[in-house]
């Protein structure tokens, strides 16, 4: 049977092929985090409110290394572009082996900091100790978290996203029945969670280090760490850098300010947020693909291309955007109801969700093009983009509580920030400049 002509556009079936399976991979992440959250919310507010607080602090630790991800996926779907498999392989080696100095950096400077960190976000006496509980068995998934990463990274770029589904759903399977069986069976409370996670992130990281080896006999690269490689894996990660801590401060800041709303609110927050960053992965797979498919196109100086397959992909967002904004909504009577049993907090997650469904058409629009440029390799400019659509985030998020405004008003702010990166990323994506082509962009 023929597909209708709407669903019969050149890139498609490319597109398909590495978004379907980068969107089960994606959302192994949040799916963590909500299998988390389901599971603690049984054990009450102040559990539940402290995996919100300890979860910000754990998904700034790891995205703001997600350079090992996006940028290796960048470089090696270059290399692979121009015909260089043994370099790309040979830059992911270097990844993984920077993934592990970071991960074991973030160990110990996070430890002794923990209690500080916590207090930051005025946490209150009964979900700070729960807070800090999680937050301190977690650090020790770190380095099997960034592994995961670079090891994405390094199979994107080669244009595979099926093996990083497959690990990413021996994974999640992994933490829902230890996150079980230690809380829920064995009465660890939310230590118990946070192990749980910790084993299934390092079980992941093993996975893809030796899916990583293998590919280096294959192709004949080295496995040794390399000090040329390492500084410019670490380097070129700067401006993405810039960017991901732009977004993680956007992200902390709702977090304080739901915080300081009342333990019903950052409960309530926490829900809404996961949903939030669920649907945020779904569309993501979408920005893989545009990663992976510039990045091969530009390396191979296709830039007619290039600029095809990203305005396909920007449909594919805006049609995404429309069916999850509905999903939500349709679900939206019965959702609380799995996470909590808390009145106020059932009522509060009502309101939101109202607003995070009507983000989502812009939301599919921004994180297509945020994946496409990356894939360009035009970091700079996401640098500068991310730190200006943070600088209007942050007046309305101060304003919410000044004005005493509520978890609604905090979510409307955050559709001002959506709003500002969806003129920037625009604009540049209109324009020629990110077209630069190459095995390396100069």
């Amino acid at each position: 049977m023929a597909l209708p002509s709407v669903l019969r556009h050149p890139h498609d079936r490319e597109i398909l092929r590495l978004a379907v399976p980068a969107f089960g991979a994606l959302v192994a992440e949040p799916l963590f985090l909500l299998a988390d959250t389901a599971i603690v919310g049984h054990l009450g507010t102040a559990p539940l409110g402290g995996l919100g607080v300890a979860g910000q602090v754990l998904g700034t630790l790891v995205n703001v290394c997600v350079f090992l991800a996006y940028g290796t996926t960048a470089a090696v779907a270059r290399q692979v572009g121009a015909g260089h498999v043994r370099e790309a392989v040979r830059q992911g080696i270097d990844g993984i082996w920077l993934a592990v100095g970071i991960g074991l950096v973030l160990i110990a400077v996070g430890w002794p900091l923990s209690p500080w960190i916590i207090d930051a976000f005025g946490a209150s006496a009964e979900v700070a100790p729960q807070a800090e509980t999680f937050l301190r068995v977690s650090l020790f998934g770190i380095p099997g978290m960034l592994v995961v990463l670079a090891g994405t990274g390094v199979l994107r770029g080669l244009q595979d996203t099926k093996t990083p589904l497959r690990v990413a759903i021996g994974m999640f399977g992994l933490n829902l029945a230890l996150n079980a069986l230690f809380v829920l069976v064995l009465g660890w409370g939310i230590a118990g969670s946070a192990w749980g996670t910790v084993i299934a992130q390092t079980a992941g990281g093993g996975v893809y280090i030796a899916t990583v080896l293998r590919g280096a006999r294959r192709h004949g690269a080295p496995l040794r760490p390399d000090a040329r490689g390492l500084r410019a894996s670490a380097t070129a990660g700067v401006n993405l850098l810039i960017r991901t801590l732009s977004l993680r401060v956007v992200l902390i800041a709702g977090t304080v300010v739901a915080t300081h709303m009342g333990d019903a609110e950052i409960a309530a927050y926490q829900v809404g947020f996961q949903v939030w960053t669920l649907l945020a992965f779904a569309l993501d797979a979408i920005a893989i693909a545009g990663q992976a498919i510039t990045g091969r196109q530009l390396g191979g100086a296709d830039v007619a291309g290039a600029r095809a397959a990203t305005q396909r992909m920007v449909q594919w967002g805006i049609a995404c955007g429309v069916l999850f904004a509905l999903v939500v909504l349709a679900v939206r009577p019965w959702l609380p109801a799995l996470f909590t049993q808390d009145p106020a907090v059932r009522h509060l997650l009502l309101s939101t969700l109202i607003v995070i469904a009507l983000l989502q058409p812009i939301a599919g629009v921004v994180f297509v093009l945020d994946g496409v440029l990356i894939g360009a390799g035009d970091m700079r400019y996401l640098a500068i983009a991310g730190v200006l659509t943070m600088a209007a985030f942050l007046p309305a998020a101060a304003l919410v509580h000044l004005r005493g405004g509520g978890l609604v008003a905090l979510w409307v702010a955050i559709g001002v920030w959506m709003a500002a990166r969806f003129a920037a990323l625009g604009l540049r994506a209109r324009s020629d400049a990110w077209l630069v082509t190459g095995a390396v962009r100069r």
